[in-house]
This record gives C-alpha cells, sequence and structure tokens, in this order.
C-alpha cells in the first residue's frame, strides 16, 4: 500500500490529521516527531506530514524534527507547529503573532498554489480556514512563494518553488476549514501520488492473515460488551479462528436497561459464537462503593475486569480451550486520549481497556482494531455483513453508566438512571432521530432539585440529557434536537421514573467538553 506518515508534536487534532487521509482511502500512520529516521525509511511515506502541537518553536527544550526527516525525498507537509518546524530547520523566520488568531478566517489564495488548487471559489480567491496560532512564519526559507495570507497572518501556508515541502499555519484537518478535504487530496493523491487503495476489505484480508499467523493453533478469549467496537472484533476474529474464539461476557451492573439479555441472544442466535456470560455486579458495585472520583473509577473498572478475565482464563484452563490471547476492542481514539506513546499530547482521560495486561495473567494481547476509527470500524462491520442494528449503535463507555453517574454509584441511582435513558433512547428513535446522531444517554446528577407534584413539594433527583453530533468523536457539536422530543422525553421520564423530577439539556460541544462527562 502506498503510505503517509503523521509525525506527532502533540495536537489534539492529529488524529484527524490520520482520519482526513484515510477518508482518501489511503494508510496513514502516526509516529511520535522522535520517531527514529530508519524506522520511517523502513516504512517507506510517499509523504510526510508533521503535525501541530502546544509548544512554540521559539523556544528551547521543546519537540525538534531530525533534519533527514526532511531529506527523503518525499513531499512534506507542516501544519501550523510543524510548518514553523519546517521553516526553521529550512532558514526561514519565525515570530510572535502581533494580533492571535483562533477561529474562522478568510485566507486569500495564490492562484500558483498546488496545495490550495480548487480551494478558492469566488472572485476574491479567498477560502474559509480555520486558526489557531500564537506565533506565525515571518519569513520564508529561501525558494518559497507564499501560497496563502489572511489579514492578521501575512505568512497562512506557503510552497517550495520545487514542490518538495508545504506549509499551512491553519489547519486543513478539522471540518470548520471549508475546503480542508481538497487540500488533503491535493496533498495525498495529486502531489504524493498515493493510489487509494486503503479499504475495509483489504483490512479484512490483511487482520485474518495477520491473526491467523499469530495465534496459529492456540485459543482466543475476547471481552465482548455488545458495543460495536467488540462485536465487530468478535466476528472479524471469528473469521479468522473458528472455534479457536470465546467470548467472555461481563454484567457489571452497570450495564443499560436489558442489555446482558440482548447481548448474549444476539451473539448465540445471530453470530452463533461461543459465548461465556458472568454475572459479576455484585463485585463490580462492591468495588465501586463509596467512589466518586471519574479517573478512580475506570481504574477500578478495569482492574476488576482483568481480575475477571483472568479468573475465566483459569478455569479455560482446566478444559479443551485454554486461552494463550485476550481480545480486546481498543480503538485510535481510545489509545491517543490515555497515553501519549505516539507523541506529547495531553492526556485527558484513561481508557479502561488501554495498556496492555498484567503479566501474571499469562495472556496476550490481541487488539486488531487499535489503528482504526470509529466509523471504519461500522464500515469494517457492514463489510462483515453485520446489520445496522449492531454496527448503527451508539458508543457505549467501557465503563458503562458508571461513568455517567456523577459522584457515588448505588444500585438506586443506576435503576433510575436505566430507566430515564431508555425512555430518552426510545423517544429519539420514534421520532426518526436516532441515526441522524453520534450519540445520545442520560447523565444522573449528584444534586436533587425542589418540585412539586399532586401540590406537594418533593425533592428528587436530575438528569442530564445528552445528544451530540460527530464523525469520529474526536470533535463534537450538541445536537439540535426539536424542542417537541426534548419536552416530550422529559415529561415521560418525570412522570414515569418515580425518584425523578427535573430535566435538562447539555449543549456543549467537543472541545472545551468531552461528550461523556466523566
Amino acid at each position: 500500500m502506498d503510505k503517509i506518515l503523521v509525525l506527532d508534536f502533540g495536537s489534539q487534532t492529529t488524529q484527524l490529521i490520520a482520519r482526513r487521509i484515510r477518508e482518501l482511502n489511503v494508510y496513514s500512520e502516526i509516529q511520535p516527531f522522535n520517531y527514529p529516521l530508519e524506522k520511517i525509511k523502513e516504512f517507506a511515506p510517499k509523504g510526510v506530514v508533521l503535525s501541530g502541537g502546544p509548544d512554540r518553536v521559539t523556544e528551547d527544550n521543546v519537540p525538534r524534527v531530525e533534519k533527514g526527516v526532511l531529506e527523503l525525498g518525499v513531499p512534506v507537509m507542516g501544519i501550523c507547529y510543524g510548518m514553523q518546524e519546517m521553516s526553521r530547520i529550512l532558514g526561514g523566520g519565525i515570530d510572535s503573532a502581533k494580533t492571535r488568531e483562533y477561529g474562522f478566517a478568510e485566507a486569500t489564495v495564490d492562484p500558483k498554489s498546488k496545495l490550495l488548487a480548487r480551494t478558492a471559489h469566488d472572485a476574491q480567491r479567498t477560502t474559509q480556514v480555520w486558526m489557531s496560532h500564537n506565533d506565525i512564519v515571518n519569513k520564508t526559507p529561501e525558494k518559497f512563494f507564499i501560497s496563502s495570507h489572511t489579514k492578521d497572518c501575512p505568512i497562512a501556508a506557503m510552497e517550495s518553488e520545487d514542490g518538495r515541502f508545504y506549509g499551512t499555519q491553519f489547519h486543513p484537518e478539522v471540518s470548520h476549514t471549508k475546503e480542508g478535504m481538497t487540500i488533503w487530496k491535493n496533498f495525498v493523491i495529486d502531489i504524493c501520488g498515493c493510489k487509494p487503495s486503503w479499504t475495509m476489505k483489504s483490512f479484512i484480508d490483511r487482520t485474518i492473515s495477520d491473526v491467523k499467523e499469530r495465534v496459529g493453533d492456540d485459543h482466543v478469549i475476547l471481552g465482548l460488551s455488545g458495543g460495536v467496537d467488540s462485536s465487530v472484533v468478535a466476528v472479524l476474529l471469528s473469521r479468522a479462528l473458528g472455534d479457536q474464539l470465546t467470548c467472555i461476557f461481563v454484567d457489571n451492573g452497570l450495564l443499560r436497561k436489558y442489555e446482558a439479555i440482548k447481548v448474549e441472544k444476539m451473539f448465540k442466535d445471530n453470530f452463533h459464537l461461543n459465548v461465556i456470560c458472568v454475572d459479576a455486579a455484585d463485585r463490580f458495585l462492591k468495588k465501586l462503593k463509596g467512589v466518586t472520583d471519574p479517573e478512580k473509577k475506570r481504574k477500578i473498572i478495569g482492574n476488576e475486569f482483568v481480575a475477571v478475565f483472568e479468573e475465566e482464563a483459569k478455569r479455560m484452563a482446566h478444559g479443551a480451550q485454554r486461552a494463550t490471547y485476550l481480545a480486546q476492542g481498543t480503538l485510535y481514539p481510545d489509545v491517543i486520549e490515555s497515553v501519549s506513546f505516539k507523541g506529547p499530547s495531553h492526556t485527558i482521560k484513561t481508557h479502561h481497556n488501554v495498556g496492555g495486561l498484567p503479566e501474571k495473567m499469562g495472556l496476550k494481547l490481541i487488539e486488531p482494531l487499535r489503528e482504526l476509527f470509529k466509523d471504519e470500524v461500522r464500515a469494517l462491520g457492514r463489510e462483515l455483513g453485520m446489520g445496522d442494528e449492531v454496527v448503527g449503535r451508539h458508543p457505549f463507555p467501557g465503563p458503562g453508566l458508571a461513568v455517567r453517574v456523577i459522584g457515588e454509584i448505588t444500585k438506586e441511582n443506576l435503576n433510575l438512571l436505566r430507566e430515564a435513558d431508555d425512555i430518552f433512547i426510545e423517544e429519539i428513535r420514534k421520532a426518526g432521530w436516532y441515526d441522524k446522531i453520534w450519540q445520545a444517554f442520560c447523565v444522573f446528577l449528584p444534586i436533587k432539585s425542589v418540585g412539586v407534584m399532586g401540590d406537594a413539594r418533593t425533592y428528587e433527583n436530575v438528569v442530564a440529557l445528552r445528544a451530540v453530533s460527530s464523525k469520529d468523536a474526536m470533535t463534537a457539536d450538541w445536537s439540535e434536537l426539536p424542542y417537541e422530543l426534548l419536552g416530550r422525553t422529559s415529561n415521560r421520564i418525570i412522570n414515569s421514573v418515580k425518584g425523578i423530577s427535573r430535566v435538562v439539556y447539555d449543549v456543549s460541544s467537543k472541545p472545551p467538553s468531552t461528550i461523556e462527562w466523566e
């Protein structure tokens, strides 16, 4: 396959760069800014992208890219910090901007630009871009020309005359840059000459081959949650391994209404998989008693999952199906939000299924979706013949309702949340909104509110409704659900769920908020 390498300087949108390139059916991979030059040569990219980052190129002890990256003989594109770092290496100038630019800007495009070709459609040759920077390139390196400028940024984009180097001070990876995908197509397809051969069919073929070779005659156990990710992993691995795969479904007491019954029936009846169901609700809730910190919740749940798998693996070891591997549905966004192993991006929150397993378990970890984005997983599921009732499900967090009950988790609060959430999803489906939005759910708030019911004072619980639109969960906008839908949902919850007397709607986007509340 033709490939593009993305070197990460810590931008929160680095994942979007890889995502945009893959939308063009070209494989992209992210590595840290200091990835060894020899490994880059081994990877043999057709082009390199230098991401943005939170640091300032003009300061000491900040991420630096090796000069050899610019001498590979393939096109290099720098974004924001990456453009400034490229300019520094090649002899250009960087300085603090007189006016900071955050948000939308109108960029004027030079007609000679290869990178920005077909992005300006008006008589003034302008296009809408998204800026987020303190510093600017105030002097291009030799034999470069300015391919774009804005009112506050004299060098909004630059290109070398020989066609090897390209830089944008704005961020073409975010959806706010109107012609962002045109820019990526210009760079990846036209400039780098990549062939669009990265498809889910090719991913399936390669993954099945890799899994067969790696696992051999050994046995794999999979932590099956019933969500899109683990469901797709289950079907994908079953294609490769057949009866060498055993799925373990853990009812941790933190699931949605009737979730355990639905999951067991779906995978046994529809997909004919070997599924072991473990009722571990009491042990999880006991471990979580009195815990209010969201990070502690996640770690407790993650550790307890590992403990359950370890126990099940030991039981299997006494039979014919002794497990050697444990499979998980870890995705790319899980990894980047949890650790900085692919660059210095800031940790936002820990995900329970990231980080490997304790050596004492004696199981090796296999994560076939680790480099995929959510919509790629959905596409993969459809390619595997899975229906929309599975692959079209809204995402559900690994820690389950534990991170949707703000504060201490109790059986009573969980039951109230389940009932409210079930009503919300039912109303969204009836109104035809379920497939229009990325994710919808209820959050149980750690407060009580005064109300009036039947002329009597009440002092009961509050839930928040949350619905967002997104493409990949890296950014999200709150969904403008119809007032009638929100009103009907609120009325049903308050009248049907005894113990809840107030319903509010969350109108915050990501960033600055995250999709989940914890």
